[in-house]
């Protein structure tokens, strides 16, 4: 069920609607548009009676949502979102969704500080606002890098405050979510835990952003429910991460399955990015479907830099360096006015000679 206020009803008519609402033992969402407000009802089980709020002040209409995904959809807000973040200390303003691209890159696991500064320099330079590093890794093999835990989180900070970049880092459990929930400024939620249903809601409860990545062989509808136990909880800021699944395919890790973008972009008004890496898992295919992704209508991109990828601890093939990084940049920078989309940060104007 979705209440749809008028476009001009008070803070004061959101909030007896809210209570109304919360009186009949369900749960309020309200969700600002450009326009006006909406107002989700869950934890409904059945059919609510519209008349009980209809006679509401400010209310405009109200109207049965049957996508299972409620808050997620455009059923409830037409408007796409934009997550913003203002200036704070050294980092500059910027958003995820809207006009500029988000560009999200960094190594996969931070290894120590000198290399995790070393690519942080690079990718800051070439125009990146947010800067991505495993702390904690899931990996296939137990006897695999399982990343530097709080230390890796410490790392992180440190870089944000030297160069301006806000931190996007994957919290495995309840554990390593409330140390990423201090530390960094995006929780990711990767592939392996996107219908960890426990983890999804108590990540609801934070009020932080939560970049949520498509599980290995998940559905457009289960990705969508994944981010709606996010929001059910409260926390309206997620956004989706394509990073490719699992087909017969071989020539790559993943198959990164560009078709989800204008899907999405159809049924939800929460923003998605691509992950080239993960999605292909070779280096030569990252700017290709780097490009591809942003002439898809991707709202960013999440890539993975490293200076010296042959020595990297965890996903060197999959990673680009920092000169390859710096034309990637350079080459969806020619794309973006092309899609509407801008860069945040200015790029070489010269084209790099790599």
């Amino acid at each position: 069920m979705l209440v749809v206020m008028k476009a001009h009803a008070t803070p004061e008519q959101i909030q007896a609607v809210c209570a109304a609402i919360e009186q009949m033992g369900f749960r309020a969402h309200p969700i600002p548009g450009a326009q006006r407000t909406a107002i989700g009802i869950t934890g409904n089980n059945g059919a609510v009676e519209q008349e009980r709020f209809e006679t509401l002040s400010g209310v405009s209409e109200v109207i049965r949502v049957s996508k299972a995904y409620k808050l997620a959809s455009r059923d409830v807000k037409q408007e796409d979102t934009v997550i913003h973040f203002p200036r704070t200390g050294s980092c500059p303003e910027a958003t995820i969704g809207g006009r500029d691209l988000a560009i999200i890159a960094g190594p996969c696991s931070i290894e120590s500080r000198e290399q995790a500064f070393a690519i942080a320099e690079q990718v800051a330079t070439n125009g990146a606002l947010f800067f991505r590093g495993g702390a904690y890794k899931p990996r296939t093999s137990p006897y695999s890098f399982q990343g530097l835990g709080v230390e890796g989180l410490r790392i992180m900070a440190e870089i944000r405050d030297r160069f301006g970049l806000r931190i996007v880092t994957e919290a495995l459990d309840n554990e390593s979510l409330d140390h990423v929930n201090e530390w960094a400024d995006v929780i990711q939620i990767g592939a392996r835990n996107m219908q960890n249903f426990s983890l999804l809601k108590r990540a609801g409860k934070l009020r932080k952003p939560v970049l949520l990545k498509r599980g290995l062989s998940a559905t457009l509808e289960e990705f969508l429910m994944s981010a709606e136990y996010v929001m059910s909880e409260g926390n309206y800021e997620v956004i989706l991460c394509e990073r490719g699944v699992r087909t017969f395919a071989d020539h790559t890790r993943n198959t990164l399955d560009l078709s989800i973008i204008p899907s999405v972009q159809a049924l939800s008004h929460l923003p998605i990015l691509v992950d080239p890496s993960h999605g292909t898992g070779k280096r030569d295919a990252i700017l290709p479907m780097s490009r591809a992704g942003v002439a898809a209508g991707a709202d960013g991109l999440l890539v993975e830099v490293h200076h010296q990828p042959d020595k990297a601890l965890s996903d060197g093939p999959q990673a680009i360096y920092p000169e390859q990084f710096a034309r990637l940049m350079y080459e969806i920078g020619q794309i973006a006015p092309i899609v509407g989309r801008t860069l945040a940060r200015g790029i070489h104007v010269a084209e790099p000679t790599v």
